[in-house]
């Protein structure tokens, strides 16, 4: 027999199993029901441990806030950061996008927490998440429309990659998209780019 799991284990079991129903379904589209089959347990267990979906969800969309944020003061922390050396920018971009490589789930668990933002509880996660990422790429030095123009770029790779478009382009898609994809990406623009934005 497997030993028991501490509740601690089960309870982190429980949101990994919530954060690909979530990446899969969103907020409105997943049940503690449709969570629970994901992580092999009763439907009452994940209510008696999280208290309900809401809750749940919150949980796991400011987990993958804060990860974004610490990946990101990762690279400020690493080593002095000019903010007009290119070189240093590419490695805040390089780092998000290998945490997302890394972890494919989180790009869609961040897209349905802002899509539901209009649930009070779920734009604040929102809200408190986005502010505390610009201020943290505002430690490099940069002024406040470069953070912007960072996090907006950033914010472009996320949605063309959620859409299927890196791997479209590199498929040989010709379209307008296709040439906003190759201009977006420029060199992140691979085969590994492919396969994070298709979930595999």
């Amino acid at each position: 027999m497997s030993p028991r799991m501490s509740s601690d284990e089960r309870r982190e079991e429980i949101l990994a199993a919530a954060t690909r129903a979530f990446a899969a379904h969103g907020y409105h589209g997943t049940s503690t029901d449709a969570v629970a089959r994901e992580a092999g347990i009763s439907q009452p267990y994940v209510v008696r441990m999280f208290g309900g979906k809401l809750a749940l969800f919150l949980e796991v969309f400011a987990s993958v806030g804060e990860r974004v944020d610490a990946t990101f003061a990762a690279v400020v922390d690493e080593r002095p950061f000019d903010p007009d050396d290119e070189d240093d920018w590419g490695r805040l971009g390089h780092a998000y996008k290998a945490m997302l490589a890394d972890d494919p789930m989180l790009l869609p668990v961040l897209l349905h927490g802002f899509a539901a933002g209009a649930v009070p509880e779920i734009g604040a996660v929102g809200r408190r998440a986005m502010g505390r990422i610009f201020a943290t790429v505002q430690r490099t030095g940069c002024t406040p429309d470069a953070a912007r123009d960072f996090l907006a770029h950033g914010m472009l790779l996320t949605i063309l990659g959620s859409m299927g478009a890196p791997a479209a382009t590199l498929g040989g898609e010709d379209s307008p998209v296709a040439d906003l994809t190759r201009c977006t990406f420029g060199e992140l623009l691979t085969p590994a780019t492919e396969a994070l934005a298709s979930g595999s």
